[in-house]
Protein backbone atom coordinates (compact mmCIF):
# COMPACT_ATOMS: atom_id res chain seq x y z
CA UNK A 1 0.00 0.00 0.00
CA UNK A 2 1.12 3.32 -1.05
CA UNK A 3 0.19 6.54 1.08
CA UNK A 4 1.14 9.54 -0.08
CA UNK A 5 0.95 12.60 1.72
CA UNK A 6 1.17 16.45 0.41
CA UNK A 7 3.33 19.04 1.84
CA UNK A 8 1.17 22.13 2.96
CA UNK A 9 3.51 25.25 2.27
CA UNK A 10 3.51 28.29 3.64
CA UNK A 11 1.81 30.11 0.86
CA UNK A 12 -0.75 27.71 0.51
CA UNK A 13 -1.72 28.23 4.48
CA UNK A 14 -1.24 32.34 3.64
CA UNK A 15 -3.59 32.14 0.69
CA UNK A 16 -6.33 30.13 2.63
CA UNK A 17 -5.78 32.43 5.79
CA UNK A 18 -4.81 35.37 7.16
CA UNK A 19 -2.43 34.97 10.17
CA UNK A 20 -1.18 37.06 13.07
CA UNK A 21 0.64 36.31 16.35
CA UNK A 22 1.60 39.15 18.94
CA UNK A 23 2.89 38.84 22.46
CA UNK A 24 3.22 41.84 25.15
CA UNK A 25 4.95 42.16 28.37
CA UNK A 26 2.09 43.15 30.61
CA UNK A 27 4.48 45.17 32.58
CA UNK A 28 5.12 47.90 29.56
CA UNK A 29 1.49 47.92 28.95
CA UNK A 30 1.46 48.89 33.33
CA UNK A 31 3.96 51.48 31.94
CA UNK A 32 2.47 53.74 29.47
CA UNK A 33 -0.66 53.39 31.92
CA UNK A 34 1.13 54.79 34.57
CA UNK A 35 2.58 57.26 32.42
CA UNK A 36 0.38 58.35 30.05
CA UNK A 37 -3.31 57.30 32.03
CA UNK A 38 -6.42 57.46 30.09
CA UNK A 39 -4.84 59.33 27.18
CA UNK A 40 -3.29 55.69 27.18
CA UNK A 41 -6.56 53.58 26.89
CA UNK A 42 -8.88 56.44 25.03
CA UNK A 43 -6.28 56.42 22.24
CA UNK A 44 -6.37 52.13 21.87
CA UNK A 45 -9.35 50.96 23.21
CA UNK A 46 -13.31 51.45 22.42
CA UNK A 47 -15.32 51.96 25.27
CA UNK A 48 -16.79 48.41 25.54
CA UNK A 49 -13.08 47.26 26.05
CA UNK A 50 -12.42 49.74 28.30
CA UNK A 51 -15.51 48.93 30.74
CA UNK A 52 -14.84 45.16 30.46
CA UNK A 53 -11.13 45.33 31.14
CA UNK A 54 -12.00 47.08 34.26
CA UNK A 55 -15.10 44.44 35.23
CA UNK A 56 -12.64 41.48 34.75
CA UNK A 57 -11.36 39.49 38.00
CA UNK A 58 -7.63 39.31 36.34
CA UNK A 59 -8.00 42.91 36.37
CA UNK A 60 -7.23 46.01 34.18
CA UNK A 61 -3.98 46.25 33.25
CA UNK A 62 -3.49 42.10 32.40
CA UNK A 63 -6.74 43.09 29.59
CA UNK A 64 -5.36 45.81 27.99
CA UNK A 65 -2.17 43.81 27.19
CA UNK A 66 -4.43 40.78 25.74
CA UNK A 67 -6.23 43.44 23.71
CA UNK A 68 -3.55 45.69 22.65
CA UNK A 69 -2.06 41.60 21.33
CA UNK A 70 -4.91 41.11 19.85
CA UNK A 71 -4.82 44.05 17.58
CA UNK A 72 -1.16 43.61 17.18
CA UNK A 73 -1.63 40.52 15.83
CA UNK A 74 -4.77 41.85 13.68
CA UNK A 75 -2.37 44.43 12.05
CA UNK A 76 -0.36 41.67 11.21
CA UNK A 77 -2.31 39.39 10.11
CA UNK A 78 -4.00 41.74 7.64
CA UNK A 79 -1.34 44.10 6.74
CA UNK A 80 -2.48 47.64 8.44
CA UNK A 81 0.64 48.69 9.55
CA UNK A 82 1.19 51.36 6.86
CA UNK A 83 -2.96 52.18 6.21
CA UNK A 84 -3.40 54.54 8.82
CA UNK A 85 -6.16 52.28 10.71
CA UNK A 86 -7.29 53.28 14.02
CA UNK A 87 -6.42 51.11 16.74
CA UNK A 88 -10.21 51.45 18.10
CA UNK A 89 -10.98 50.28 14.73
CA UNK A 90 -10.01 46.48 15.65
CA UNK A 91 -11.89 45.78 18.80
CA UNK A 92 -12.24 42.55 21.06
CA UNK A 93 -15.39 41.57 21.89
CA UNK A 94 -16.13 39.59 25.08
CA UNK A 95 -19.02 37.46 25.54
CA UNK A 96 -21.41 36.79 28.71
CA UNK A 97 -19.06 33.15 29.26
CA UNK A 98 -15.88 35.47 28.49
CA UNK A 99 -15.17 34.16 25.48
CA UNK A 100 -13.43 36.99 22.97
CA UNK A 101 -14.08 37.50 19.01
CA UNK A 102 -12.23 40.14 17.04
CA UNK A 103 -14.92 42.95 15.59
CA UNK A 104 -13.42 45.67 12.63
CA UNK A 105 -14.90 48.82 11.98
CA UNK A 106 -14.43 51.19 9.24
CA UNK A 107 -11.62 51.59 7.23
CA UNK A 108 -9.72 48.16 9.06
CA UNK A 109 -12.95 46.41 8.09
CA UNK A 110 -12.77 48.09 4.08
CA UNK A 111 -9.63 46.54 4.30
CA UNK A 112 -9.98 43.43 5.62
CA UNK A 113 -12.81 43.05 3.02
CA UNK A 114 -10.71 43.88 0.34
CA UNK A 115 -8.08 41.27 1.62
CA UNK A 116 -10.53 38.66 0.71
CA UNK A 117 -11.13 38.06 4.93
CA UNK A 118 -14.62 36.31 5.18
CA UNK A 119 -16.76 35.01 7.80
CA UNK A 120 -15.77 35.53 11.82
CA UNK A 121 -12.19 36.04 13.39
CA UNK A 122 -10.62 33.42 15.33
CA UNK A 123 -8.93 35.13 18.04
CA UNK A 124 -7.37 33.51 20.93
CA UNK A 125 -5.70 34.70 23.67
CA UNK A 126 -3.34 33.38 26.67
CA UNK A 127 -1.41 34.98 29.50
CA UNK A 128 1.56 33.43 31.59
CA UNK A 129 3.33 35.38 34.25
CA UNK A 130 4.24 38.92 32.59
CA UNK A 131 3.37 38.26 29.10
CA UNK A 132 -0.29 38.21 26.99
CA UNK A 133 -0.17 36.97 23.44
CA UNK A 134 -2.96 36.62 20.67
CA UNK A 135 -3.35 34.98 17.47
CA UNK A 136 -5.83 35.76 14.99
CA UNK A 137 -7.07 33.10 12.36
CA UNK A 138 -9.07 34.92 9.42
CA UNK A 139 -10.23 32.43 6.20
CA UNK A 140 -9.74 34.34 2.84
CA UNK A 141 -12.18 33.81 -0.23
CA UNK A 142 -10.03 33.03 -3.02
Amino acid sequence: MTLCSRAVTTEAVEAAHAIGIDIVQVSRIDASLVQFGDRFVQRLFSADEKRDAMCLPAGATACFAEGFAAKEAAIKAFGFSQAGVDWREIEVVRDEAGRCTLRLHGRAAELAQRAGASGDIALSLSRAGDYATAVVVASRTP
